[in-house]
């Protein structure tokens, strides 16, 4: 049972009958009343446990964008009912009216909608609603919590996405340019060309032949599809954040805005999430629309507090793809964790991969190293160096080892691991 505030002023009201007739008796009569008439309100009241609820949610929706929860609420009971209906939406959820008033008639069914825009990438859930069911009078209500589980996925916001247009463009013009349209060796069939002295026998169109009377030749296009394997360190120091985001966010734009592009060149990608062990795994092999199967895989990614397992990498770039492939490795440059976990595994992927490590840089760093105005601002800024020279030594080492390095601001990031995508492409590494 919930007292209402019509109860109090009807409590306060009480005052004016005491002062004219001071006494235990008109204080115990006006309290017995009271007690009545909210026994009498909570008779007439609609019992909240018997109305029915249906929650619609969509499948999805990318962060930062709106979406609707809506609530069926049917009344299954004699009475009409007069309720306040909560949802218990998480705060990230960005609930906009989660409290509502709502009127029923008897046997009817009613909807209730309230507007999110989430703040968090996830799976976002509401367990329970709570119904506050008022009598006609309004001075006591019953309440209940009842179970309504729903779940809302938040999609990465692909915010990236704006470069996508100006990347293709540059791969379609490399495409014009490159050698794909060159004739030599290769396993995609190109055209027919007379025989000249050099020309492999095994080239040799022999019922072509026969039909020209001359030799005949095949020529080939060499191969245009390769491998992009992209690995996601999900351990704990994708958990860091950098200006207003975790550092494992802005990984998920990079492995994005790259995973689109290569497969609009015409590469298969395979992306891996790890750390200790496999949290997620999408190949553009697979059926269904790729960008879509990746953001409803990554959506539920969240920064695991352990150190990841580097010697295991090789593994499962392997189990991903058996041939030569880019392997682009997006983790932190921070030195203890690269040197003890990344260093020692990287040769083995450098002997039979292109490795590109990728890593999101604070630029608040640069901020702090450029302030030396007062004496604790220039402690900042040597402390601050001091990162930014260990960040340069590890990507020297990792260089050192056969790796190309990426290390950039988050906005930066993305598009600077598209240009280093394309540039490998052009240069034939891939």
């Amino acid at each position: 049972m919930v007292l209402t505030g019509r109860l109090v002023l009807l409590a306060l009201l009480g005052v004016v009958p005491v002062l004219l007739f001071p006494g235990a008796a008109s204080i115990l009569l006006w309290a017995a009343l009271l007690a009545a008439v909210a026994a009498l309100d909570l008779a007439l009241a609609a019992s909240p446990r018997r109305v029915g609820i249906v929650r619609e949610l969509p499948e999805g929706v990318r962060l930062g964008e709106e979406c609707r929860s809506a609530l069926v609420l049917r009344n299954d009971t004699h009475r009409p009912l007069r309720a306040t209906v909560r949802e218990a939406w998480q705060p990230s959820a960005g609930a906009v009216d989660p409290e509502q008033a709502v009127r029923v008639p008897a046997g009817d069914a009613r909807r209730m909608t309230v507007r999110l825009r989430p703040t968090r990438r996830g799976i976002l859930r509401a367990e329970t609603v709570t119904i506050r069911s008022a009598g006609p009078l309004g001075v006591a209500a019953r309440q209940v919590t009842v179970p309504a589980p729903g779940a809302l996925r938040v999609l990465p916001a692909f915010a990236s996405k704006r470069h996508l247009p100006s990347k293709l463009r540059r791969l379609r013009e490399l495409d014009g340019q490159s050698a794909v349209q060159i004739r030599g060796a290769g396993t995609e069939f190109d055209s027919l060309r007379d025989y000249v002295r050099g020309d492999d026998v095994r080239s040799i169109d022999w019922r072509a032949t026969a039909r020209r009377r001359d030799t005949v030749v095949r020529t080939w296009r060499p191969e245009r599809d390769r491998r992009v394997v992209v690995v996601l360190d999900t351990s704990r120091t994708s958990a860091a954040r950098v200006l207003d985001e975790p550092r494992l966010d802005t990984g998920i734009e990079a492995a994005l805005l790259l995973s689109v592009l290569a497969e609009h060149g015409g590469d298969k990608v395979h992306f891996l999430a790890f750390d200790r062990r496999l949290r997620a795994r999408v190949d553009s092999t697979a059926k269904g629309n790729l960008l879509s199967s990746l953001v409803t895989a990554m959506a539920p990614l969240e920064a695991e507090l352990i150190e990841a397992d580097w010697s295991r990498v090789p593994a499962q770039v392997r189990a991903a793809s058996p041939h030569r492939s880019l392997v682009v490795l997006l983790t932190s440059l921070d030195s203890g964790a690269v040197e003890e976990g990344l260093l020692p595994a990287l040769p083995a992927l450098t002997g039979r991969h292109v490795v590109v490590v990728a890593s999101v840089r604070d630029p608040r760093l640069e901020e702090m190293a450029a302030d030396r105005s007062t004496a604790a601002a220039t402690f900042r800024a040597a402390a601050a160096e001091r990162a930014l020279l260990d960040r340069a030594a590890v990507a020297d080492q990792l260089r050192l080892v056969g790796a190309e390095v990426v290390d950039a601001v988050p906005a930066d990031l993305p598009p600077l691991l598209a240009d280093t995508y394309i540039r490998l492409k052009a240069t034939g590494r891939l």
